[in-house]
């Protein structure tokens, strides 16, 4: 690495991995494979081939900023809206939507900052075969038959949209198209059939109703899922679109499933795979020498990303014409679907690594700076029996001459697993004990999650059934799921009305027992339904406004702690910066709340793998975000112990963490050389603090992550594109 002009420091982190054969826990028969997904498989099945989608050359109008234009399915004459739009900071978003639909399609706005502002753009040309645009120093050239977008920075082809001819758009449509008066059984029989297309033929079964594990799924309105090919010309490697418990640089999915984002509730997850987990991030960034560029995916529903290996043959035939000359260009390509929403993509033209990050933050926003004690160091345990037992904790910690910041109570610090409640006998006095801590600066953070325990007696969940917000079942009843209390009802964060009134309830008066030095945990957001399909909610249950939980659930989570975030504000009428941790996340999540990855395993493996997962989370937005030191589930040796706190000191979030039936593992528990090597770590996180802080602040301005690619500083250096186990803290400290 050519380091001659740059001058920074380099920690080596000796984690010593076990060579020991690893057993996962996880079932994977509880979550589905593509082969067991309706829509994936369709969208997988598509052949390669000439696109039936074909732009209505005449239909063209031309705005200052945006053109608009008409897409024809030739197979069935469904007709598409498409709006291509230039916008500020050197970006660009095309939309694809039903022309004439009989219900509209969710666009996940709440995902954005605000509306994208525009910029100029202008026809460069027209003729009967395509349209060239131009914005700033780039262009789109928009080709009629077949449909394809190519999207140029200056002369050189960055990006092709539907050059593979995989775009599909399922329109919606009823199963039964009615009984005209008069006419007979038989008659009805005829009418009762959809016009189905060559390819639906085969997968109909699946298509208005589809079964997994026992759970029926119905689609009243038919099949609704979207997809399109991208090739990232130019490129060898992409990144992003977490989360997955794997490698940094994205791999090839042809011999395994594509990549899932659907949040789920996976505990002791497995290495090295595509299956999905807490977090749905649609957002790819590719890199290369000379330019970084980036595909935001906005839609909230279930999604699966295809990705082929790098070619040194040449592109793909359909974009050939446009590269002539160029047979040793490399490619990447990828192949995104969802299950409903629309086409909505935003193409992030760099052309540096830190200006796609700053385009990102232009569109989902950034972390605002965290309050300084939560860059520290945080304690916590499922669960901490009682309030002597928190006292002798905080103790220990002064004993030993440890520092800390926080505090956590898991579950059992509630009445009966109400939220915003105390073990009356346990946690008799909670303001006396959360001041027992901030009397030495430290504050304490509590388990609120979005299951509400149906109990006439909690006054949580009477409200929430008096006012009717509850998500609903497909017979407009409240959703009954089962969680942690049992019985439970699911807030319908879709609804402002709900999050309003959530936001109401951390209310210092609302909130019993709580101060302003009281922060919150969100977790099993995803949402986690333990009765329910794949441990989450029926995609058939409705929300507020009719969108069926298909088209919202990757966002349910970040709308939960949108609301959160608001009520921290309110509390305190601004005068304080929240923090919030949030297990399920969405593009967007950054703007209120930090993240970590879940329930991991106390083996080398998961901690080797923390640091591909951070780096994929801060690449893309979630800046915030680290790993449970030491492993959720069972028990570390004290090497691993050790090791796990040196490595975590330098990831953003610092928070030891684990599961209740797993040994104490307070640092002094260890012996006298394990205690002061984890002291010792601990320390040094807190001499670094000044540093974090100005890394967030730099954060919050620009979007570039505190903890980063290193070629996100040095983006010419090709030995470090298919790095996971090095980073940068900074521009100034090298880790590996």
């Amino acid at each position: 690495m050519a380091t001659s002009k740059r001058h920074f420091h380099i920690f080596y982190i000796l984690i010593l991995f076990a060579i020991q054969p690893f057993t996962e826990c996880v079932d994977r028969s509880l979550f589905k494979t593509c082969e067991q997904s309706g829509f994936c498989k369709r969208h997988r099945s598509t052949e390669r081939r000439q696109s039936p989608y074909y732009l209505e050359m005449s239909s063209f109008k031309i705005y200052p900023t945006r053109i608009e234009g008409v897409i024809i399915n030739s197979q069935n004459g469904v007709m598409l809206k498409l709006d291509l739009i230039a916008l500020k900071n050197n970006m660009l978003n095309f939309k694809i939507s039903e022309l004439n639909p009989i219900r509209p399609r969710y666009e996940a706005r709440e995902s954005l900052v605000s509306d994208p502002e525009e910029s100029s753009l202008e026809v460069l040309s027209q003729d009967s075969e395509k349209i060239v645009v131009g914005f700033g120093p780039n262009k789109a050239v928009l080709n009629g038959s077949p449909f394809r977008i190519d999207v140029y920075s200056g002369d050189l082809l960055l990006l092709s949209a539907n050059a593979r001819g995989l775009m599909k758009f399922e329109h919606y449509r009823p199963k039964t198209k009615g009984k005209p008066e008069g006419e007979g059984e038989e008659q009805n029989e005829m009418q009762q059939q959809p016009t189905l297309s060559q390819d639906e033929e085969q997968f109909k079964e699946t298509l208005w109703e589809e079964t997994f594990k026992g759970h029926t799924d119905t689609k009243p309105n038919g099949p609704a899922s979207v997809g399109m090919d991208f090739s990232f010309v130019g490129f060898e490697h992409v990144y992003g679109i977490p989360e997955h418990a794997d490698e940094f640089p994205l791999r090839t999915t042809k011999a395994s499933d594509p990549y899932r984002l659907f949040n789920l509730d996976v505990f002791e997850y497995e290495l090295n795979n595509p299956m999905a987990l807490y977090a749905s991030i649609p957002f790819m960034v590719a890199h290369s020498e000379t330019n970084t560029l980036g595909l935001f995916w906005l839609n909230a529903a279930e999604t699966w990303v295809d990705i082929e290996a790098p070619s040194n043959q040449g592109v793909v035939s359909s974009i050939v014409d446009f590269v002539k000359g160029s047979s040793q260009i490399p490619q990447r390509d990828t192949h995104w679907f969802s299950e409903s929403g629309l086409i909505n993509v935003f193409v992030l033209l760099g052309p540096t690594p830190k200006d796609v990050m700053f385009q990102y933050s232009k569109l989902t926003g950034t972390t605002p700076l965290p309050p300084l004690f939560s860059l520290g160091y945080h304690q916590s345990r499922w669960n901490y029996r009682d309030q002597d037992d928190v006292r002798q904790v905080d103790t220990a910690f002064d004993e030993n001459d440890i520092p800390y910041d926080v505090l956590w109570l898991d579950l059992d610090h509630t009445h009966d697993r109400k939220y915003f409640t105390w073990e009356p006998f346990k946690f008799s006095d909670p303001i006396g004990m959360i001041n027992n801590l901030t009397a030495k600066g430290r504050k304490m953070v509590t388990l609120v999650d979005p299951h509400i325990k149906r109990d006439s007696g909690y006054y949580i969940h009477k409200e929430a059934t008096d006012k009717g917000f509850y998500v609903k079942n497909r017979d407009n009843n409240d959703y009954d799921g089962w969680c942690w209390p049992g019985s439970s009802g699911y807030l319908d964060f879709l609804s402002q009305e709900v999050r309003d009134w959530w936001a109401s309830k951390f209310a210092l008066d609302q909130y019993q027992g709580s101060t302003l030095a009281l922060y919150t945990w969100n977790d099993m957001n995803e949402p986690s339904v333990f009765n329910g399909p794949e441990v989450t909610m029926e995609r058939d249950c409705r929300h507020v406004g009719g969108w069926e939980h298909r088209d919202v659930h990757n966002i349910y989570g970040m709308l939960m702690v949108m609301s959160t975030y608001k009520g921290h504000v309110m509390r305190s009428n601004g005068a304080q910066r929240p923090f919030i941790l949030t297990r399920s996340a969405f593009a967007g999540s950054q703007r209120f709340g930090a993240i970590w990855t879940g329930d991991n395993i106390a083996e080398w493996d998961h901690l080797q793998m923390s640091v591909p997962m951070v780096l994929s989370l801060s690449l893309c937005g979630m800046s915030h975000s680290g790993a449970d030191i030491g492993g959720f589930f069972r028990n570390p040796s004290p090497e691993l112990n050790m090791r796990w706190y040196q490595a975590a000191a330098f990831q953003p979030f610092f928070r030891a963490h684990s599961h209740h039936e797993t040994r104490r593992r307070e640092p002094w528990l260890f012996d006298e050389n394990y205690k002061n090597l984890i002291r010792e770590a601990i320390r040094i996180r807190y001499s670094f603090l000044p540093y974090w802080y100005t890394l967030f602040y730099e954060n919050e301005l620009t979007g570039i992550p505190p903890m980063r690619p290193i070629w996100m500083e040095f983006p010419t250096e090709r030995a470090t594109f298919d790095l996971s186990d090095e980073y940068m803290l900074g521009k100034a400290f090298f880790f590996l």
